[in-house]
């Protein structure tokens, strides 16, 4: 016998079918067969074979025997000894027609018998005279009909519980043992699965085959002349091979084939919908043999089956990987986000990277440690352990700038990161850590490495792609916090100095009076505020006082700050009095360059000086600005409403001073609107009603610090924790 490799493929289901495809019909037809009619004609009461068709030798004998003459019982032994003459016997002794349907009856003895059914009728011979003189015999087989009706309702089953997403080992299983079962002859079937590649291929169900030969073909390789399964993988054809001993594709397979008693293979190849491998089919026999038609039907329509089992399972495993990602990738996202939110909660760069190596651990590994380059030296800022020995451990350590044998360094000097399964190079306590592996990652800012971040194995635990990727990401992420942080942090220490440099750097003593002031900038302090206030002596015991606004924050309110402090200290030594002073600083605002848009300024500026006996002799002017307070000794406090307009806008402003003298124990207290335009919840104003009712419950003999802390006192308690949206400054005047 040979290989007969040139068969066409299988066609399989098109998309939303859920069963074969039309094209297997005629597979389904084919298993059917062809139905083959017998006749006979029986003559006397032994069955003299008169006259009888070779069909009728070949259902019932199973070989070509043109003999007449001969009884029945003597030509054919074998239904004899069924019981196949009785019905015979009867219908010539009675005359009466018989049908017998299914009628089983086993052909052939020993090794080649086979079971065969059968739909009969016999009916009498009659002469002339009415006397049964023989018997006719009329037969259909029903063999092939009855048994591919079994295998239609095994093969609906096989569909349902693909329908019902059954796992696919039991799937195949059931499948193989249906149709070894259900066949005539003996036959053991196997199905073998393809890898993703299709290049070599895997068990799936063998329930008959021996399980060391299951074993050996576990992962052979596709292609020609590897057995029957390989060469069909490979080319996409079903191959017979009818006599395995002697067909050179078995040749590497030969002795193994023998020892598991296989004597012939077909393999039919199963597709999926787009012609990529899936496995193949293959009914091994243990005589050789070829196959029929209705054979390679069978294995056509089964192999189709095994198909939609397998694309179901791969594309609930597919699904499943999809959702898995997407669960990752979900996962990833909320670490990040939390890291992310973390990382920028502080606004120191130290913290953020404390909150860098506590987020890696254990989420991305064992151990952390993260270390900056400062002034061509390490420095190790945060690291994060399970147990506070292995932290304090690995916190001892400190990498070595620019050595070779150090993965920091490396990393520091390449900007690249690098990751080993083993412990790091060079010296460290990577033995006492028990440090299996090690990933090293950049701290870059704007193409700058200042720094590293690296995680460390231990146990079992392995850094993978998916790990490697996350960190670096997570990284990134942190180096901008950091960098943010770090600018944050000079910022706001440059801002902090040069509002330091607009104010007073203390309250001066002031014969005759006592000198509280207040300032609280707006935000996160990243801006210079545009509040200011001065207390300054001049010549003959008399001393000046300001506090102002100026439009706008930041570098250019600053810039018109200072103008006006600077200004004032200069002049007001030179000038007789208040108005000439602030006219000497209108005109300074005005001289301003055109490019330095620094809008108007609201202003109270004025002398005072002590009184013999106590109190304080005022004269100031109020350019705009809000209303002083005059709180009285008792404790009474109203607005000192007098006129005034803004300066920096016109060349020649009236500003006409205003005199008043503070008794002892009164104060004068001048506010800039951050307090009255302090907001709530609500977005109400804290407002000028609410500014007097704090003063008012000032005790007799207040304090200018008194005074102070009884306003800013009721403006925090109003606003609450939502903050303050501009500068807040204060100052008091206090007459001893």
């Amino acid at each position: 016998m040979t290989s007969v490799p040139e068969r066409e493929p299988a066609q399989h289901a098109g998309p939303g079918e859920v069963g074969p495809s039309a094209s297997s019909g005629h597979d389904l037809r084919a298993l059917f067969g062809t139905s083959t009619a017998v006749f006979a004609s029986l003559a006397g009461p032994a069955h003299m074979v008169e006259t009888a068709n070779e069909a009728f030798f070949e259902a019932v004998g199973g070989g070509v025997r043109v003999r007449t003459g001969v009884p029945l019982g003597q030509l054919l032994p074998e239904p004899a000894e069924q019981g196949f003459l009785s019905p015979l016997d009867r219908v010539y002794r009675t005359g009466t027609p018989y049908t017998g349907y299914d009628v089983r009856v086993l052909v052939g003895t020993g090794p080649g018998a086979r079971e065969a059914f059968f739909d009969f009728t016999y009916e009498p011979r009659l002469d002339v005279g009415g006397n049964c003189v023989g018997v006719r015999v009329v037969g259909v087989e029903t063999t092939h009909v009855k048994q591919a009706q079994r295998l239609t309702a095994e093969h609906r089953v096989l569909l349902e519980q693909i329908a019902r997403q059954a796992p696919l080992e039991q799937v195949l299983d059931g499948m193989a043992r249906a149709i070894e079962e259900l066949m005539p002859e003996e036959v053991l079937v196997s199905v073998l699965l393809a890898d993703a590649d299709g290049l070599r291929l895997r068990h799936g169900a063998a329930p008959s085959l021996p399980d060391f030969y299951n074993r050996a073909i576990d992962g052979i390789a596709t292609g020609d002349g590897v057995g029957s399964c390989g060469t069909a993988a490979h080319r996409r054809r079903p191959v017979v091979v009818s006599d395995i001993a002697t067909d050179p594709f078995w040749d590497d397979f030969r002795d193994l084939a023998t020892a598991a008693g296989l004597a012939a293979c077909w393999s039919t190849p199963i597709l999926a919908r787009d012609g990529s491998l899936l496995g193949t089919f293959a009914m091994y026999h243990r005589v050789p043999r070829e196959p029929q038609d209705s054979d390679l039907a069978l294995a056509r329509v089964f192999a189709e089956t095994a198909a939609l089992a397998i694309e179901r399972r791969q594309a609930e495993r597919a699904r499943a990987e999809a959702e898995a990602r997407e669960k990752a990738a979900r996962e990833d996202l909320a670490f990040l986000l939390k890291a992310s939110t973390a990382l920028t909660s502080d606004l120191d760069y130290l913290p953020t990277l404390r909150e860098l190596a506590a987020f890696c651990v254990p989420a991305l590994a064992p151990l952390c440690a993260v270390d900056l380059a400062e002034a061509g030296r390490l420095r190790r800022v945060a690291t994060a352990a399970p147990s506070d020995a292995e932290d304090q451990l690995l916190a001892s350590h400190l990498p070595v700038y620019d050595a070779d044998d150090d993965v920091v360094a490396r990393v520091l000097a390449t900007g690249v990161s690098e990751v080993a399964r083993r412990a790091p190079t060079g010296p460290g306590p990577w033995r006492d850590l028990g440090v299996t592996g090690y990933l090293c990652i950049p701290l870059t800012d704007r193409g700058r490495t200042f720094g590293t971040l690296t995680l460390l194995s231990t146990g079992g635990h392995v850094f993978d792609g998916h790990t490697v990727a996350l960190a670096e990401e997570l990284a990134r992420r942190a180096a901008s916090a950091a960098h943010n942080a770090r600018q944050y942090t000079q910022r706001a220490a440059l801002a902090r100095d040069l509002q330091a440099g607009l104010l007073m750097p203390r309250v001066p003593d002031v014969p005759g009076a006592r000198i509280a002031t207040y300032y609280h900038p707006a935000g996160e302090g990243l801006d210079i505020g545009g509040d200011f206030y001065d207390v300054f002596p001049l010549a003959d015991g008399r001393w000046a006082f300001l506090l102002g606004d100026v439009c706008g924050r930041g570098a250019t309110a600053a810039a018109t700050t200072a103008l006006v402090r600077h200004t004032a200290r200069a002049v007001a030594r030179l000038l007789p009095d208040p108005p000439s002073v602030v006219q000497a600083i209108n005109q300074a605002l005005l001289d301003r360059p055109c490019d330095h848009d620094g809008g108007f300024v609201t202003l109270v500026y004025g002398h005072f000086v002590p009184v013999d006996g106590g109190g304080l002799d005022l004269s100031f002017v109020r350019a705009g600005h809000e209303y002083p307070v005059h709180i009285d000794a008792d404790g009474d406090a109203r607005p000192v409403e007098v006129p005034g307009p803004l300066i920096g806008i016109a060349t020649d402003p009236d500003l006409p001073a205003h005199p008043m003298r503070l008794s002892p124990g009164e104060s004068l207290l001048l506010h800039t609107d951050g307090i009255t335009e302090a907001c709530d919840r609500t977005r109400s104003q804290f407002g000028d009603e609410r500014l007097l009712q704090a003063l008012g419950t000032l005790p007799a003999n207040h304090t200018a610090q008194d005074a102070v802390t009884a306003l800013t006192d009721a403006v925090r308690s109003f606003t609450g924790s939502d903050g303050i949206d501009d500068d807040q400054a204060i100052l008091v005047l206090t007459a001893l």
